[in-house]
């Protein structure tokens, strides 16, 4: 039988576990609004190395409607809300940082995909900008 107090720390991080666990669940259900409606969670931000031009800052979200096997929503569609992630989510987040960030990457996921692995499963758009001010200004790539 284990000693009394292994089981409390036990049982502690169980519970500290299920409280990490449901406020990610809230999180994610709560969602970010786009100007299509579609659902949109954030999956995570990565920041780059800085560079002679800056630094880049990629935004990649969890888009389950551009999955083209639903037909749901299209790249001219998401194009709209990726500019408006751009400028009402991620501007922003990175006028809080340090490095003066040259371009953001917004990209959008119809599954969760490790950044930088090959998912041919995946329908996946990204779009680049260059932070001017309030502004986002399309890049393409």
């Amino acid at each position: 039988m284990p000693a009394p107090g292994l089981i409390w720390r036990y049982g502690a991080l169980a519970l500290m576990l299920n409280a990490a666990q449901a406020l990610a669940a809230g999180a994610q259900e709560r969602g970010i609004d786009v100007p299509s409606g579609q659902p949109i969670t954030l999956i995570d931000t990565i920041w780059g190395e800085p560079g002679a031009a800056g630094l880049t800052v990629r935004f990649r979200f969890l888009a389950p409607l551009i999955d083209q096997s639903l037909g749901r929503m299209t790249f001219i569609e998401a194009e709209a809300d990726m500019a408006y992630l751009c400028e009402t989510y991620a501007l922003p987040r990175i006028a809080e940082q340090g490095p003066p960030v040259a371009q953001i990457v917004i990209s959008l996921s119809d599954i969760p995909v490790e950044f930088g692995a090959l998912a041919p499963e995946a329908t996946q758009f990204f779009e680049a900008y260059r932070p001017e001010g309030a502004d986002c200004i399309w890049e393409g790539f």
